[in-house]
């Protein structure tokens, strides 16, 4: 009889696994320091959290209930910034984005439904990476 080796156990799973994790890192990587970047270019009187805290939406689990502070944090920011200008025109800054995002990615959990929430989640993102990109453009570098 003829006995199939156990994939599961040969070095190249791993390796195979190490790759995969390290890609899952650099994409969740990209977003992050997009936030952080903004952050930054917000002057500091007016930020509602340091830019180096956004990198705690690395830590595993932890992420889901901080992006409820950093996002929306973000959107307060911008709003706080700009109203310190006199620009009305920037609205809520992305905040229900923010908002959205937060809830959706929260909602990735729940089974069945974390398939849904998991899309929408993403799409929320892109769009509030979008919307923060171009209120960050709308502040001077020397703010």
């Amino acid at each position: 009889m003829h006995r199939f080796p156990n994939l599961l156990l040969t070095p190249h799973f791993f390796m195979i696994a190490f790759y995969v994790m390290l890609v899952g890192l650099a994409i969740s990587l990209i977003p992050i320091i997009l936030i952080y970047m903004d952050y930054q270019r917000i002057p500091r009187g007016f930020r509602k959290l340091e830019p180096s805290l956004v990198f705690l939406l690395l830590i595993p689990c932890f992420h889901l209930v901080w992006n409820f502070f950093v996002f929306p944090g973000l959107s307060d920011s911008f709003k706080a910034y700009f109203n310190s200008t006199g620009d009305t025109s920037v609205g809520d800054c992305g905040r229900d984005l923010a908002l959205g995002y937060a809830i959706c990615s929260a909602g990735s959990l729940i089974p069945f439904v974390g398939c849904l929430t998991g899309i929408v989640s993403l799409v929320l993102l892109i769009m509030y990476l979008v919307k923060a990109n171009e209120l960050k453009n709308r502040i001077p570098v020397t703010a």
